[in-house]
């Protein structure tokens, strides 16, 4: 089977901030409770508590970490500079020049958050085995399960891969189903 079967809006939405998430969206991914500020509270300076406090609200929205941390929606920066007492979201563009601190924030919210790798053998055997499951109860098109699947990582804590990796192993799984 292809694994063209990606629309446009799929692979544009992927992993990615494509609107402003709404305030139910805010509330529930990018709110900071007490374990969160702990995390956060320890950075020095505004901009890398806000940019670590963004890069764990962004992980759980979006199931991944942004290469530029700092390429949020201005609502996501706003709500969070909120909670932490920041009066300039914009300090945000600061944070990470130094490239090592995007990699080492993003795997200590991996460490601490319980977050997973895709690659890992026990994950890709879980994961694998929920689409061979799911494709032998229902025959639904692969960009639905596309979607579907990538639902199931959120939920699962699991970062996600690249969409074509994902593309490739639902196409696997289905034409070995077939």
């Amino acid at each position: 089977m292809p694994v063209e079967f990606l629309t446009s809006d799929q692979q544009r939405r992927y992993g990615r901030y494509v609107t402003d998430p709404d305030r139910a969206q805010l509330d529930r991914y990018f709110l900071l409770d007490a374990t969160d500020r702990e995390h956060v509270d320890v950075r020095r300076g505004e901009h890398n508590r806000l940019g670590f406090a963004v890069q764990l609200g962004t992980v759980r929205f979006l199931g991944t970490f942004q290469p530029d941390p700092a390429d949020v929606p201005s609502a996501v920066a706003e709500y969070v500079a909120a909670q932490l007492g920041i009066a300039d979201p914009g300090v945000l563009k600061r944070y990470a020049t130094r490239d090592a601190t995007n990699r080492d924030h993003a795997g200590e919210i991996q460490r601490a958050y319980g977050y997973r790798d895709f690659t890992e053998p026990d994950v890709a055997q879980e994961f694998q085995a929920w689409l061979v499951a799911r494709t032998e109860m229902a025959s639904e098109p692969p960009s639905v399960l596309f979607d579907l699947a990538t639902v199931r990582l959120l939920e699962a804590k699991v970062l996600l891969p690249g969409a074509g990796v994902l593309a490739r192993l639902i196409a696997a799984v289905r034409e070995r189903s077939n």
